[in-house]
């Protein structure tokens, strides 16, 4: 792909001063990338053989950057500590968006070069193993979604976020003639993506005032949520360029569409050419292994959906009728269905709909091979096809109504930790406690709005 980068290119490169600049960033617990920026020659001599340290606050500080006492991993009694961020040189690509800039994600480790369970993206890469053993190779895509403002990050500040400029004034779903007006930005940040060795498959209008939707290529599972949060920052310094400014909220105001993240998966052979999904001779072309794996998505997609919707404004988006499920059911290209059977042949896969713009995707694809691999594992019975409007069901199971309720599913769930591991487990629930905390001291312009004057 253009834009990825070897290590004798991207020493060419900073000889010759076409960078400067290398970003060596980690994901952190909310999907978001922290990191150094390191001059390029730094980067040659040190940082590529021997990695850098970072605080390991990283994994246990709120959204706001505020360290939060009661993790196990980090806290003012252990010093905060520093843990080690080793660079895999796998990821490596060029930044076109940012002047002579180059970026690697890297990996936690402790002093000791053991993995850091409760990193991110070493929890997707246990799952991943996981799945190797079975024999399998995981694939994935992420459809993002997210709303465009004619306003900078900054006048949206000043306004406390309310009363923004929306880049349409219509619903603008597959529109063409208002999304030409949108292009000046999406047409950059396709083809930044491009650049930046993130294939791009298509652009498109959502169904929200300036609602946009930029599809990415599937890869392997590990490639995918790389490409995710570099583009999902991406967008944001783009827009940023721009005088604009973007949201990734899951449900950014109660009269718009929630923005989604369509997670797409599927399992293939070890070498990634022949899809263990896919079955001719079975019904619908329904392989044993593909009804074991949705089985375990219906089955734990309760227990799990913290990880899909990670903050109390996931489950606002929850919402009948607005595209976004409420129902834990399966169907054939049913969008009222929280995990929707897409595709024929070698694209058959399940469309996870419950995650949000939110999400973070190393979790939320660790989540659904889990849930998949759980339900290979123990032979689970995929039950009947939701056929018709699965919100106006009263039998299906709902999906989880608020995050004290997911969270409260995660504390209990045994296959959580089969997969996970006890200490990550904890690790997340706390996060999930803090943030419900959080809000639970907040007093909102809609309690204002209601108690002011009339209470």
């Amino acid at each position: 792909m253009p834009g990825l980068l070897k290590l004798k290119s991207l020493e060419r490169k900073i000889k010759t001063g076409e960078i400067d600049t290398v970003i060596a960033a980690m994901p952190d617990m909310q999907g978001r990338l922290v990191g150094k920026r390191l001059t390029g020659r730094h980067f040659l001599n040190e940082a590529a053989k021997a990695g850098l340290r970072a605080c390991a606050y990283l994994l246990t500080v709120d959204l706001e950057m505020e360290p939060v006492p009661g993790y196990g991993l980090a806290s003012w009694d252990s010093g905060y500590q520093d843990f080690k961020l080793l660079p895999d040189m796998d990821t490596l690509r060029l930044l076109p968006w940012l002047p002579r800039t180059a970026l690697v994600l890297c990996d936690v480790t402790d002093e000791e070069g053991r993995p850091v369970e409760e990193a991110p993206r070493n929890i997707l890469k246990r799952q991943l193993k996981r799945a190797r053993d079975h024999g399998f190779t995981v694939k994935t895509a992420s459809e993002l979604e997210f709303y465009l403002f004619k306003e900078t990050f900054e006048s949206a500040r000043r306004k406390n976020y309310h009363d923004l400029e929306a880049s349409s004034a219509y619903i603008e779903d597959y529109h063409i003639l208002q999304t030409s007006r949108d292009e000046p930005l999406i047409r950059q940040i396709r083809n930044a993506m491009e650049g930046a060795g993130i294939p791009v498959e298509s652009s498109k209008g959502e169904w929200g005032l300036g609602q946009q939707e930029i599809n990415l290529s599937y890869a392997d599972a590990l490639e995918m949520a790389d490409r995710h949060v570099i583009y999902k920052n991406g967008v944001k310094e783009i827009a940023a360029q721009n005088n604009l400014a973007v949201t990734f909220m899951a449900k950014y105001s109660g009269r718009q569409a929630g923005s989604s993240c369509h997670l797409h998966s599927s399992l293939w052979d070890r070498t990634g050419r022949q899809s263990r999904f896919w079955n001719p001779r079975s019904p619908r072309g329904m392989s044993d292994v593909f009804r074991h794996y949705l089985a375990g998505q219906l089955s734990l997609a309760a227990e799990f959906s913290y990880f899909f919707a990670p903050t109390v404004n996931s489950y606002k988006r929850y919402q009948s009728g607005s595209f976004a499920p409420t129902r834990i059911a399966w169907g054939h290209d049913n969008r009222t269905c929280g995990l929707r059977v897409v595709g024929n042949g070698r694209s058959l896969r399940v469309e996870n709909r419950l995650p949000g713009a939110d999400a973070n995707p190393y979790l939320a694809f660790a989540a659904t091979i889990a849930m998949g691999l759980a339900g290979i594992e123990r032979k689970m019975t995929l039950p009947p096809e939701s056929r018709g409007n699965a919100y106006a069901s009263g039998k299906l199971p709902r999906v989880p109504g608020t995050l004290e309720e997911a969270a409260r599913g995660l504390e209990k769930s045994r296959a959580a930790r089969e997969a996970f591991g006890e200490k990550v487990v904890r690790h997340y629930l706390h996060a999930a406690r803090t943030e419900l905390a959080a809000h639970d001291k907040a007093v909102t312009c809609w309690e204002l709005d209601r108690y002011f004057e009339r209470i």
